[in-house]
């Protein structure tokens, strides 16, 4: 079956799921909320930035990864543990989402200013001491910490192997994101290289991670941890390679972010890595300004024209086919519930060929 971007439709029990996650974490977040506002006022700020943040949308796929495995392995669909677990995959994201935006200089994450660029604009109207941009990006970094903790809690009642899960998917999530910035700083990457940041960074981190911790909340890590990363390993390089094409091609309505971002940036992907091997003499000449922060409007698409044209994105296109069809064989040897597998099947196809 052909991956087509844009048609996937999004399974309705990732609705579901995503409607308890949001009420666990919206519950947590007002009781902080008025908790500390009741000591000043003044720490409402921070505490509403990150709840308007995690609640402004997302598509909560790392709590489905974890649900399904968590059902699939015999608990219940609404068990307190599950939600709670998927709740923290949320507040974790949200950490990860803010750090990267300060690090990326982003201005916009999920259709709305982001939080580092709030807060300078704030700091600016109201005329206060110091550099506006270093107190937002103070700012925004606490608010992240904020989920980081609040993430923990969470768990805290969880068993051991679920909190030993928890504990890698942050070490892998850090170790991407540094060869992330790395490779930016050094501007190109070898295709080998951009797969191993793909992995850490966002594939591990998004499917197979979240998987390993529903199987291990069902006390069921130990048998089922190899046949989820055959499946969540192949698909995690799917969805990230989907990411790196809607970075450059999307629709920054659709997305929240905007299009052509990464091309500004010079992110590390296997996209442009591949471009770069695949190019003729005078695409290479345009892809020399792949990561300019200067690009223009015309740059940009002239940059979109040599990734197509090198036949980079044709060859992304097919890899996701090759690696969805690889991740969906693999759940036959996973020991799971018939519902479980029929919805994982059906989030392998989503998360490939969304549109944001």
């Amino acid at each position: 079956m052909r991956v087509v971007p844009g048609i996937a439709v999004a399974p309705p029990s990732l609705s579901a799921i995503a409607t308890r996650v949001e009420a666990r974490v919206a519950g947590m977040l007002d009781g902080e909320l008025q908790r500390w506002s009741e000591v000043d006022r003044d720490l409402a700020e921070p505490v509403s930035a990150l709840r308007d943040l995690v609640l402004a949308g997302g598509k909560r796929l790392r709590p489905a990864f974890c649900h399904w495995a968590y059902v699939g392995a015999g608990g219940g669909a609404e068990d307190t543990a599950v939600v709670d677990a998927g709740a923290a995959l949320e507040l974790l994201h949200t950490f990860a989402l803010v750090h990267d935006d300060i690090m990326d200089g982003s201005a916009t994450r999920r259709g709305t200013d982001t939080i580092h660029v709030k807060f300078e604009a704030g700091h600016a109207l109201d005329g206060w001491r110091g550099e506006a941009r270093r107190f937002g990006e103070g700012v925004a970094i606490l608010v992240g910490d904020l989920a980081f903790v609040y993430a923990d809690q969470l768990l805290t009642g969880a068993p051991r192997a679920a909190h030993e899960v928890f504990t890698e998917l942050r070490i892998e999530v850090n170790v991407g994101q540094y060869l992330d910035l790395l490779g930016t700083a050094r501007g190109r990457v070898a295709e080998s290289t951009a797969r191993r940041i793909s992995r850490f960074k966002s594939g591990k981190y998004t499917v197979e991670r979240p998987l390993h911790l529903g199987a291990a909340l069902a006390g069921r890590l130990e048998d089922l941890a190899a046949p989820l990363s055959g499946y969540g390993l192949p698909l995690g390089e799917a969805f990230q390679l989907r990411d790196d094409l809607l970075g450059v091609f999307g629709d920054d309505e659709v997305t929240g972010k905007p299009v052509g971002e990464d091309l500004r940036e010079g992110k590390p992907t296997l996209l442009y890595a591949m471009a770069v091997e695949q190019a003729s003499a005078a695409d290479a000449a345009v892809l020399a300004r792949y990561g300019a922060p200067d690009l223009d409007d015309d740059d940009l698409a002239a940059l979109q024209d040599v990734l197509l044209s090198s036949g980079a994105v044709e060859t992304i296109e097919g890899n996701i086919d090759r690696l969805v069809a690889e991740a969906v064989e693999a759940l036959g040897g996973a020991d799971l519930t018939g519902e479980a597998r029929e919805a994982l099947v059906e989030l392998a196809y989503y998360v490939a060929g969304r549109d944001r």
